[in-house]
C-alpha cells in the first residue's frame, strides 16, 4: 500500500501521515526530509548553494526512488512538490491513494503566522502579507493539487479526524 499526501505547507501532512501510518503499521517518509538525509543538507541549504533548479531535479530523482525501493508507505509530498515537472503523474502512476489536505485561506494562514520562523518561504515576510502570499500559491498550486486521486476538506478538523477518513477511502 502506497500512500501519498498533498498539499499547501501548514495543511498537517507530516502529523495525518504519521497519524494514518502508526494505525496501519507501515512506514511514514516525509519526502523532504528524505532529501535532507540522502543529501546530507538541509532543504533551505540546498536552495541556497545549489539553487531551486537542483532541489526540483534530485526532489523527482528522490520521488521516483521512494516508489522504486518501498513497499508499503505513508509519503507526504512536500508543498511545491506537485506542481513541477511530471510529479503528480507520476505519483497517480503508482498509487490511486493520493490526498489532497485543503485548508481554508484562513486556517492556513493563523497556522503559518505561529510557525514563521520554522518556514523560510515566508519568514521574510510581515504578518499582514502571508496571507495574501498564501492566497496567490493556492491560486497557482491548485490545479496539480487537485490531481490527487480524493480530496479532503480540512478546515476546523482534528488531524485523526482526517487520518481517520483517509484510511476509510484507501483503495
Amino acid at each position: 500500500m502506497k500512500i501519498v499526501l498533498l498539499g499547501y505547507m501548514g495543511s498537517g501532512k507530516t502529523t495525518i501521515g504519521r497519524i494514518v501510518a502508526n494505525h496501519l503499521g507501515i512506514k511514514f517518509l516525509d519526502l523532504d526530509e528524505y532529501i535532507e538525509e540522502q543529501e546530507k543538507m538541509t532543504v533551505a541549504n540546498i536552495f541556497r548553494e545549489r539553487g531551486e533548479l537542483y532541489f526540483r531535479k534530485k526532489e523527482r530523482e528522490y520521488l521516483a526512488d521512494i516508489f522504486l525501493r518501498k513497499d508499503n508507505f505513508v509519503l507526504s509530498l512536500g508543498g511545491g512538490t506537485p506542481c513541477f515537472g511530471d510529479n503528480m503523474q507520476l505519483v497517480n502512476q503508482q498509487t490511486k491513494n493520493s490526498f489532497y489536505l485543503n485548508i481554508h485561506i484562513d486556517e492556513l494562514t493563523n497556522r503559518l503566522k505561529q510557525e514563521k520562523e520554522h518556514r523560510p518561504i515566508i519568514a521574510h515576510l510581515a504578518n499582514e502579507e502571508v496571507q495574501e502570499f498564501i492566497g496567490k500559491h493556492l491560486f497557482e498550486r491548485s490545479y496539480f493539487y487537485n490531481m490527487a486521486h480524493q480530496k479532503l476538506k480540512g478546515n476546523q478538523r482534528t488531524p485523526s479526524a482526517l487520518a481517520e477518513e483517509i484510511i476509510g477511502m484507501l483503495v
